[in-house]
């Protein structure tokens, strides 16, 4: 097929997207269901609980992934990017200045989750699969101390290939998820063959029963249950590197019936060893019935494929915070951070490597402290439904503000949505003290610097806007009285185009010159993901000596400030060339104002680590004029 065509570059698409979109929720049956039977096991596991079990996991995935995320929020795309913070720049389009507060705090706090779940994923999907080494005959009394050794060099390797990019290894991630789930399809189908009758988990009637008859147990094991949807976030945060025709095509073509079928077959087999121990007249234990359902000659191969499917999914959780990342610091949730371009191709491939080694302490930390993918298990669940549930509220303003739905309709779709992530949330809460605590300690954490970076930098713009003045007077006034003009094109950065800027101030004050053009810059972040080249730049004469300019970049673009401006024709070209002057404050806590001591502390230390803004807009150093002055907040 010609991959130039429409249907050659939907179906690389779609292959791609098998590899990158589903690599976390198709890694799910190494555990689920092991996970959520083992919350029934204490009084002892029959029939009925599997089926009630199995026929959980079914519905799950089709409410949750399937109806909301495939049939619904795909369509809430943001020209084309998806995401919580995507769906909170599309959700921030309408309204008033307080339901701007609530979006804002919204899109705060799903990112925020979304980091415990990036710590999570890599740690628990890579151990699951290296305890598979386990069901290996001759390998079942493989020690602890070298599943451990396994895991984390795997791991540390994983994230110190980070910085080379993954556009190579990329190449190879449609071709293993689709052999992946063919295989693992393959394996639940053999064994659906055997016992047709665990076909009967599709009717609903045994997912309802077996929650009215098992009380608090059957909300813990709702709570591991969501782990067969862990990752459907990802079908909306990738949208943008695929389109939702492509994700659709991917999940409806392969992966949910491949994972339907190895969740059946997996039931399948967990019936089949009950009836033979309870014809054996032996006791029946909960097991790890996805490597289990093997053969044993091709347990081994399957280790390696879950390996290899599992490094995947790391990957797209790993790639999915650098994006994450980027676009909080563009929106101002976080400070500027070193981003470094990996791909001369796709913009969207970036590497951020504070981001990379802080996830990576975190992910040894937790394979440390746990040491088993089924006491991990309990911390998976509260980021991925804190996040669905934010996503959901998020849509409701979406269809009822922007798309404009009636109310009724809206509350028809959005209420039920709402009521399973809630129910959902509430079973896995029950689970903090197991673990749970984890994402929740990470948001945390990730919430204080979102919400420390926002009120330091407010304070910042008020007490510098305090001594400001305005530009319009500035110009008016040197129109009058020219100071001396020296040649070349003079920059100055500014948040506020009003106000002139406290470098301008300072050059006039100290140095007393203008150059020959002067040029007032704001960097403004729109609500879109991308803005083309040719539509960044607003030039506005004001005066006889100052142009007021404007650059505008998407969230999901990285600024390039002098390819931007020296590439456009109505940039001044003169032999003096282009001098950048940029505002530079030394900032210092105040005692008994603004926010208390231990915040203006923490505030300092990501000031002063920020990434230098020169570096963040690309501007050379040589060509850098820094002036300002000592502020307190």
């Amino acid at each position: 097929m010609d991959q130039h065509s429409p249907r050659g570059r939907t179906a690389a698409l779609t292959l791609g997207a098998i590899g990158v979109v589903f690599g976390d929720i198709g890694t799910s049956p190494l555990y689920a269901f092991r996970e959520a039977l083992a919350q029934s096991a204490a009084g002892g596991i029959d029939a009925t609980e599997i089926v009630g079990v199995l026929s959980l996991a079914l519905w799950a995935l089709i409410l949750i992934v399937t109806v909301k995320y495939v049939l619904f929020l795909l369509r809430a795309d943001n020209n084309g990017e998806g995401g919580v913070l995507s769906l909170m720049a599309l959700a921030s389009r309408s309204g008033t200045a307080q339901r701007g507060g609530l979006v804002l705090l919204l899109g705060a706090a799903g990112a925020a989750l979304f980091y415990g779940d990036a710590i999570i994923t890599p740690a628990l999907s890579v151990l699951s699969a290296v305890e598979g080494l386990k069901t290996v005959p001759g390998l079942g009394g493989l020690s602890l101390p070298a599943i451990m050794g396994m895991t984390v060099v795997i791991l540390i390797a994983l994230f110190a290939v980070q910085s080379r990019g993954t556009a190579s290894v990329a190449r190879v991630f449609g071709p293993v998820c689709v052999l992946w789930f063919l295989a693992i399809g393959a394996l639940g189908a053999w064994h659906v063959l055997d016992r047709p009758g665990i076909l009967m988990a599709f009717n609903p009637w045994h997912a309802a029963t077996f929650l009215a008859g098992h009380g608090t147990a059957g909300l813990f094991v709702l709570g591991a249950v969501f782990l067969t949807v862990t990752g459907a976030e990802a079908l909306t945060a990738d949208m943008g590197h695929f389109g939702a025709q492509p994700i659709r095509i991917g999940w409806f073509a392969l992966v949910f019936p491949a994972l339907v079928l190895n969740y059946l077959g997996q039931g399948a087999f967990a019936l089949a060893t009950l009836e033979g121990a309870t014809a054996a007249g032996k006791p029946f234990a909960n097991a790890d019935w996805f490597f289990l359902m093997a053969p044993d000659q091709l347990r081994a191969p399957l280790v390696v494929l879950a390996t290899l499917a599992t490094i995947i999914a790391s990957q797209a959780v790993i790639t999915g915070a650098f994006s994450l990342t980027q676009q909080a610091i563009a929106l101002g949730l976080l400070p500027r951070m070193a981003i470094r371009q990996t791909s001369q191709h796709h913009a969207g491939q970036i590497y951020i490597p504070l981001i990379n080694w802080l996830v990576l302490i975190g992910v040894l930390y937790l394979v440390h402290a746990f040491q088993s993918s089924s006491a991990m298990a309990a911390a998976y669940g509260i980021a991925v439904t804190g996040t669905m549930v934010i996503t959901t509220c998020l849509a409701f303003i979406v269809v009822t503000r922007l798309w404009k739905w009636k109310l009724a309709t809206a509350l028809a779709l959005i209420v039920p949505l709402l009521a399973i992530d809630l129910i959902f949330f509430g079973a896995n809460i029950l689970r903090v003290s197991e673990g749970g605590w984890v994402p929740l300690l990470v948001a945390a954490l990730v919430g204080l610097v979102i919400a420390t970076w926002r009120r330091g930098r407010a304070l910042v713009s008020e007490r510098t806007s305090g001594d400001s003045v305005p530009l319009a007077a500035i110009a008016a006034a040197l129109g009058r009285r020219p100071p001396e003009r020296v040649e070349g094109t003079a920059v100055f950065l500014t948040r506020e185009t009003h106000e002139a800027p406290a470098a301008l101030l300072h050059n006039l004050k100290h140095n007393k010159v203008l150059h020959a053009h002067n040029v007032v810059l704001t960097v403004r972040t729109a609500d879109t993901p991308y803005v083309a080249p040719p539509e960044r730049l607003e030039m506005t004469p004001l005066g006889e000596l100052f142009e007021c300019a404007t650059l505008t970049y998407g969230y999901m673009d990285v600024p390039d400030i002098p390819a931007d401006l020296l590439g456009d024709p109505r940039w001044p070209k003169d032999k003096g060339g282009t001098s950048f002057f940029i505002g530079r404050n030394s900032v210092g806590a105040a005692k008994g104002q603004g926010m208390p001591f231990w915040q203006d502390v923490i505030f300092l230390f990501l000031q002063k680590n920020a990434t230098d803004p020169t570096q963040f807009f690309c501007i050379p150093p040589g060509r850098v004029v820094e002036l300002g002055s000592r502020i307190e907040v």
